[in-house]
């Protein structure tokens, strides 16, 4: 049960970061790469601060750190460029089913053989994010755009790959937080032509801020703290749960309408994820 709630309060704070982003981004109170930046920025100086009061040593050469830093900064850098030229929706939906490719292909790479339960549960969930997420009326969407977030699905789903072999999930995280950062800065100079964090107002850092130390900081380390006890095919199926989760922070938050469609494909995410996740019989239980 205590490996369920922190699952639980994981999947919140990844949607917690969707909505402080549409607060920031979306309203224009800071840009999608300066937003990057400042979450990457003030989620490693939590991550240091605590680690530095724990043993006082982050070691940042380890390849494993050093890949997880780079498979972060993937992720941060596709996700917020993607979000510059397509909507928050459809931006999801690209995200998490490049999410669960990923995870599931890293499944089986890892010799897990997800049931045909998990499958089923995966499929119905991915078809109510599509029906969650879908505009009305003709898509046209950048092929770049497009291309960002599959490479920030990719680098997502290989960082969450790389969490399961963690055994120093606050260590991993700040070392990966700390190459973001750097890499950050590097992309955001190459971008704004060497001025960072232009036009950003008060509201749109103190998001930011939340974002990288809060629910991302701390909730990465969570997850890596999570994922070495869950197998790579579970990990990607109740990612599945935060755009729906997201939803429901907006209407809280952001004050957006609710919608039937809205409940719908949210009981319908849902209800595949619990069914992918619904212990199976065994031939002795059955015939008890």
């Amino acid at each position: 049960m205590k490996l369920v709630a922190l699952t639980a309060l994981v999947m919140v704070a990844f949607a917690a970061n969707s909505v402080l982003n549409r607060a920031a981004v979306g309203a224009g109170q800071i840009g999608a790469l300066d937003f990057a930046l400042v979450r990457a920025v003030a989620g490693a100086a939590l991550l240091v601060l605590l680690i530095r009061l724990r043993h006082g040593s982050l070691p940042l050469l380890q390849p494993r750190r050093m890949l997880g830093g780079l498979m972060l900064t993937t992720y941060l850098v596709g996700f917020s460029l993607a979000y510059l030229a397509m909507d928050a929706g459809l931006g999801a939906l690209i995200l998490f089913g490049g999410v669960q490719v990923t995870m599931f292909a890293g499944a089986l790479a890892l010799g897990e053989r997800p049931p045909a339960r998990r499958w089923i549960g995966a499929a119905l969930a991915l078809s109510g994010l599509a029906w969650l997420v879908w505009p009305g009326g003709a898509v046209s969407l950048p092929l770049w755009a497009v291309g960002s977030m599959g490479f920030a699905a990719l680098g997502w789903g290989i960082y969450s790959l790389i969490g399961r072999g963690s055994s120093d999930p606050l260590g991993d995280t700040g070392a990966a937080f700390v190459w973001a950062t750097v890499a950050g800065f590097v992309a955001l100079l190459v971008q704004s032509g060497g001025s960072p964090v232009n036009d950003a107002t008060w509201a749109g850092l103190a998001l930011a801020v939340t974002s990288g130390a809060v629910t991302s900081g701390l909730g990465y380390a969570l997850w890596y703290e999570v994922l070495p006890r869950i197998g790579a095919s579970v990990a990607g199926l109740v990612q599945l749960s935060v755009p729906v989760i997201a939803a429901l922070g907006g209407v809280i938050f952001l004050s957006e309408a609710p919608s039937l469609r809205m409940l719908g494909a949210g009981a319908l995410v849902l209800g595949g994820i619990a069914w992918g996740l619904w212990p199976q019989r065994t031939s002795g239980s059955s015939a008890s």
